[in-house]
């Protein structure tokens, strides 16, 4: 899984092709956003070498904010942060054995010192991550708070048209 927008502010980070069910609730909402972002797999595990490479290079590549997906022992958000000060944000992926909780705790439970902003396990984790993302771009960007204004808005306007039967 390698996707990739011209100069990505994002990097969507996963730790096999397996997590993309996940992350790709990510990638549809950066670009729903009109975010410049990457997707690709890199093993905290397999792969530590791609992904130290991966993480000293991504803020000299203009990368801003890395979002981390992982099941499991899901390592990588951790790793990703013990190598930037970059903020990461850590998705935990659903697990088949104990349904994410051991994503959960895999991710969030960083040493003090080594900040994961950790999200909710699976989808709702994948959407709020891009969403917070947007949201620290937003710090600098007039046009992505404007953007995030609007989405909260809207999201406002549907459950107050919602109806019970």
């Amino acid at each position: 899984m390698a996707v990739a927008t011209e100069h990505p502010l994002v990097g969507v980070i996963m730790g096999s092709k397996s997590d993309w069910d996940t992350m790709r609730h990510t990638s549809e909402t950066l670009s729903r956003f009109g975010v410049p972002h990457e997707s690709r797999v890199a093993s905290a595990h397999r792969t530590p070498g791609l992904v130290r490479e991966y993480t000293e290079a991504a803020e000299g590549r203009g990368i801003q904010v890395i979002i981390a997906g992982a099941g499991g022992a899901a390592h990588l958000a951790g790793v990703i942060a013990a190598h930037t000060i970059l903020p990461i944000l850590g998705v935990p992926i659903e697990s088949q054995a104990l349904k994410g909780m051991d994503s959960l705790l895999s991710t969030v439970q960083m040493p003090g010192g080594i900040p994961v902003g950790t999200l909710a396990i699976g989808k709702a984790g994948a959407i709020n991550a891009a969403l917070l993302a947007v949201a620290i771009l937003g710090v600098s960007r007039p046009e992505l708070r404007d953007k995030l204004r609007a989405f909260r808005a809207e999201q406002a306007s549907k459950i107050l048209v919602e109806k019970l039967e």
